[in-house]
């Protein structure tokens, strides 16, 4: 017998292929992480080659990443494009104020309208993996993909990220405890330019420590100063082998390598914001 709350549980899910069928069509912005992964997969259960995951492809993007994201697609099935852009053409996006992620997300939004334009897909029809759990966090991109009329079908059907994860791992799919991932760009500190050389210096300093067996890990570059972001379990790990990351980190370019006590927590540049307003 199902209990009242799994009842509750898979009624949000059935809400969600639902809403997902009543549009024919539909288009998702496609990043490879559990989020959009997930909703690719159900679009495509219910839509087959009418769901189309888009990957937008900038420098912000780690090529694991993407790689990550397009071997993924073709292991699912999905009906699936990658379009590449720059955003280190836009000078406020460079500029890396506080509303970063807004501008960004202003830009990705108008790619994907693009595309759907181009395939026959209704302009309220682009959808993103956005869910409840997302609110919780300074999130200026939510602002921009609103206003541009981005659909947020986990939002609308109340699903947060542990759900997610949960009707991930129970339909059995590979991804469903994927540490979570961000742009490059939010490990640069609001106000440092963002170049395609710290984007560079990151991205090589993440790979060389997953490399080691971190797994959830942030490099965040302040200027030529790395700190390090770890979950607890690792931090003795990483000062077992300190003198081996140093010198890596280093030799890619930083100066100072640090790791941070508070450990890895999502958003930790935000801080500064809330500090600032104390």
């Amino acid at each position: 017998m199902i209990k009242c709350d799994e009842k509750m549980v898979l009624s949000k899910w059935d809400e969600l292929r639902e809403s997902i069928a009543k549009k024919g069509k539909l288009l998702i912005a496609f990043s490879g992480g559990v989020d959009s992964s997930l909703l690719a997969k159900i679009a495509h259960d219910v839509l087959g080659e009418c769901a189309l995951a888009v990957i937008l492809d900038t420098e912000t993007m780690p090529r694991s990443e993407l790689e990550y994201a397009l071997d993924l697609a073709k292991t699912l099935g999905l009906n699936c494009i990658t379009v590449k852009y720059t955003m280190l053409c836009d000078a406020q996006f460079v500029e890396n104020p506080a509303t970063r992620c807004y501008i960004c997300k202003k830009e990705s939004a108008r790619k994907l309208k693009d595309v759907a334009l181009a395939r026959g897909i209704s302009v309220d029809c682009i959808a993103d993996g956005l869910n409840l759990s997302d609110y919780e966090d300074y999130r200026p991109g939510i602002k921009a993909c609103n206003e541009e009329g981005i659909w947020h079908p986990f939002v609308e059907a109340k699903i947060t990220k542990d759900d997610i994860r949960a009707q991930a791992r129970r339909m059995g799919l590979p991804f469903w405890n994927k540490p979570s991932s961000a742009c490059l760009s939010s490990r640069i500190p609001y106000g440092e330019r963002i170049t395609k050389d710290n984007l560079g210096m990151v991205e090589e300093a993440e790979d060389f420590l997953r490399g080691l067996g971190f797994c959830q890990l942030r490099v965040r570059a302040h200027g030529k100063a790395a700190r390090i972001e770890l979950v607890g379990r690792d931090m003795q790990k990483a000062i077992m082998v300190r003198d081996e990351i140093a010198g890596k980190l280093k030799e890619i370019g930083f100066k100072y390598v640090t790791l941070d006590l508070e450990g890895f927590r999502s958003g930790s540049m935000n801080e500064v914001l809330w500090t600032s307003k104390e």
